[in-house]
């Protein structure tokens, strides 16, 4: 899988991370598409920015993947984690369409959710919640 790097501006916010438990290669492949997509999506703008965290209540840790990219239109927000469907044009951001359609079936098989907030040209930030 590609990685994308961030540039030389970029800013990553990473606060302390509890430890996950579960399929450990599956988990990363949730952390590699997120990050990606953080990088990808926020590379075009003036000084890209990506935090990293998480929010932990009583039976879940909520962690998080925030960016300062192009974003998108809530009102699509029904195809985001379907294969195949992607918010921006291939020649706009490579990709295959399939990167968050794995995530959500990946955090759904350990018993967790995902979901994203997002407002086009504010960035998006996709969380995923795992039970303790």
């Amino acid at each position: 899988m590609k990685f994308l790097r961030p540039t030389r501006y970029s800013v990553l916010n990473i606060q302390d991370l509890p430890v996950l438990r579960g399929d450990a290669k599956m988990l990363a492949h949730v952390w590699t598409n997120l990050l990606s997509n953080a990088i990808k999506y926020s590379r075009k703008s003036f000084r890209p920015e990506i935090e990293i965290g998480c929010n932990t209540s009583t039976f879940e840790h909520t962690f998080y993947v925030k960016d300062n990219g192009v974003g998108f239109e809530m009102q699509y927000y029904h195809k985001l984690f379907s294969v195949f469907q992607r918010l921006h044009t291939a020649e706009e951001f490579e990709g295959t369409g399939i990167g968050l359609a794995l995530i959500y079936r990946i955090i759904t098989k350990h018993d967790g959710r995902v979901w994203a907030e997002s407002e086009v040209n504010k960035g998006a930030t996709f969380y995923f919640s795992l039970p303790i």
